[in-house]
């Protein structure tokens, strides 16, 4: 009975990651379907031809590396800004007791209960106010505003499961707050500083509104913008369109690989007892 029951467990398990897979999977299959099959073979779980066309069109004769590498940067920038920012915020939170810090707290939480459709006209007006449209800026300073309400909650969360004897025992060994904060706190907090991090960058990287708003120039769009250029009057190009999706896939991939030892340490952490 027992043996049933695992492997019914790890049956449920892999009919789960087939069904979350099942959409890249098919991402792919589109991508390497010569253009005339797409429509023709319908539903066809594999193509009778394959070809790398689409993926060759996207990369040298689109400016879809011009998007993406535009992406990269506004999302990069946006997680490093946003997570210093919240590191510091939280901590703050984490650690002092100061006049206005429940209302300080409130107003972080209401920034996060409009409607973005609310607030874009008054966001493309500032911007504009400030010379920033159709500046990849523009997107870092919105994407880091907005984002650094929910970092700030995330990190402070992390901070508290840290005990405050280890600030007082570090500062009683000589260390000022800032560096008991860099030399102590921030390398246990690593797995948060990970998973903030990688929040961050996947927001970034996907915020289509903004972008939309914000950019017109085809120098300055990031990818979700320039996935629409496949989109004409009358057609869309499906298999240019997955083969970006796919390409775009890359930088999140390897940015989670990247940070994946620091997450994986966030499970097997808390040794320390407060």
């Amino acid at each position: 009975m027992k043996g049933l029951l695992t492997t019914g467990r790890y049956l449920a398990v892999l009919g789960y990651v087939l069904f979350a897979l099942f959409p890249l999977y098919w991402l792919f299959k589109i991508a390497i379907t010569p253009e005339k099959l797409i429509y023709t073979e319908g539903t066809a779980l594999w193509p009778k031809f394959t070809t790398l066309d689409n993926f060759r069109q996207v990369i040298f004769y689109s400016d879809f590396m011009v998007y993406f590498k535009n992406s990269v940067y506004v999302s990069l920038g946006t997680a490093a800004i946003t997570t210093v920012i919240a590191a510091a915020a939280g901590y703050a939170f984490s650690r002092f007791q100061f006049r206005g810090k429940t209302l300080v707290v409130i107003l972080l939480l209401i920034t996060q209960m409009f409607p973005l459709l609310m607030i874009i006209a008054p966001i493309y007006k500032i911007v504009a106010g400030l010379g920033l449209l159709n500046t990849l800026t523009s997107l870092i300073v919105v994407y880091t505003a907005f984002n650094v309400p929910f970092a700030t909650f995330l990190m402070q969360s992390f901070f508290d499961g840290i005990p405050k004897d280890l600030d007082d025992a570090a500062m009683m060994d000589g260390c000022t707050r800032l560096q008991a904060l860099r030399k102590v706190i921030l390398p246990l907090t690593l797995p948060g500083l990970a998973a903030t991090l990688g929040f961050i960058f996947t927001a970034a990287w996907s915020e289509l509104l903004f972008a939309l708003m914000l950019i017109n120039s085809n120098a300055s769009m990031t990818f979700p913008v320039g996935l629409l250029t496949f989109v004409s009057k009358f057609s869309v190009d499906w298999g240019q369109m997955m083969a970006a999706g796919i390409l775009a896939l890359v930088p999140s991939c390897l940015f989670f690989i990247f940070i994946q030892r620091y997450l994986v340490k966030g499970l097997t952490a808390g040794a320390i007892k407060g």
